[in-house]
């Protein structure tokens, strides 16, 4: 939450220049609080598992979230059960008509496979396209983050010719922006993707602020200057085993995978892996929440429209 300072204090100008958050008491007296209405559209084949990784990481914040599941179609799914999903899924034809303060989407396993040759890649659109005048904020994350960059800037599907899994260091480009408030100089974040987010190509075809990268993995953090859409290449919400059973099952399906960087302790499968990035998944998440969400929205959703994005901070 943000700090709270007289108009006139001297230290104003100093924290703004800085991009440091503080809300001053001109605003402060007038603000209105209400609970966030976050959306998460789930396009994992495991929706239990990736819904409760998401919804550990939107907890860990002093705001109250309302969180709303959404699927992208109504085919039977192989690995969720029906009745969750019919129990707490929703179908984007019984929300289009709302506005939320914030979206998720996130990964799916489709690195090898073409926008056009996506079953669901008209309907996925259309939900991209509708979130631009519903939605405060989008967070779009790994083959999301892919999608959302072909919606947003039409950039072609780059894909890496090795599958790019294991656990990376990265490098914090801009300490003071608000989406990497309080993060390291550099810190760990897993990645599990085959697609390729080259530094030098988003800053030569898009406008977005690249605000954290990896040597091996490319970009791992880009954003909108307005904050409305976050790209984030990798997967800070899995858990401590989800790179192994990943591995293990590419296993079991004779692909050959290579075993995950720095992930198991002396690289070694049958030692138990340790997470590493929890501490920043769970920061990032928290700051996409405070500055991108709950300090743009409007408070009355139904009053939705672009001019609510352009108050200062």
């Amino acid at each position: 939450m943000p700090i709270k300072i007289p108009d006139q204090l001297p230290a104003t100008e100093v924290l703004r220049e800085e991009n440091i958050f503080f809300m001053q008491e001109s605003r402060a007296t007038t603000q209105a609080i209400r609970p966030l209405k976050v959306i998460i559209l789930n396009l994992m084949p495991k929706k239990i598992e990736t819904e409760t990784q998401f919804l550990r990481l939107l907890s860990n914040s002093p705001l109250q979230v309302d969180v709303e599941l959404l699927r992208i179609d109504n085919r039977t799914s192989k690995n969720t059960p029906t009745e969750h999903l019919d129990t707490f899924y929703r179908q984007f034809e019984g929300i289009k008509d709302r506005n939320f303060d914030g979206l998720i989407i996130t990964g799916a396993p489709l690195g090898l496979v073409q926008f056009e040759d996506v079953i669901y890649w008209d309907h996925l659109q259309t939900i991209m396209t509708w979130a631009k005048d519903h939605v405060t904020s989008s967070l779009y994350v790994c083959w999301a983050a892919q999608a959302g960059l072909k919606l947003l800037y039409d950039l072609p599907k780059r894909t890496r010719k090795e599958k790019l899994s294991g656990v990376y260091k990265h490098t914090n480009l801009d300490q003071h922006h608000p989406i990497l408030r309080g993060f390291d100089d550099q810190f760990l974040a897993p990645h599990s993707r085959y697609a390729d987010f080259s530094a030098d190509y988003l800053k030569s075809h898009t406008d977005l602020d690249i605000l954290a990268t990896s040597k091996e993995a490319g970009v791992y953090l880009a954003a909108t200057k307005d904050k409305r859409n976050v790209f984030v290449t990798g997967h800070p919400e899995y858990d401590s085993f989800t790179l192994h059973n990943e591995y293990v099952r590419d296993l079991g399906e004779g692909m050959e995978p290579t075993i995950p960087v720095n992930y198991y302790p002396d690289d070694n499968p049958n030692i138990t892996p340790k997470a590493t990035w929890r501490s920043h998944g769970h920061l990032l998440f928290s700051n996409w929440l405070n500055y991108c969400v709950y300090q743009q929205t409007p408070y009355d959703l139904e009053h939705f429209s672009e001019q609510n994005f352009t108050r200062d901070e």
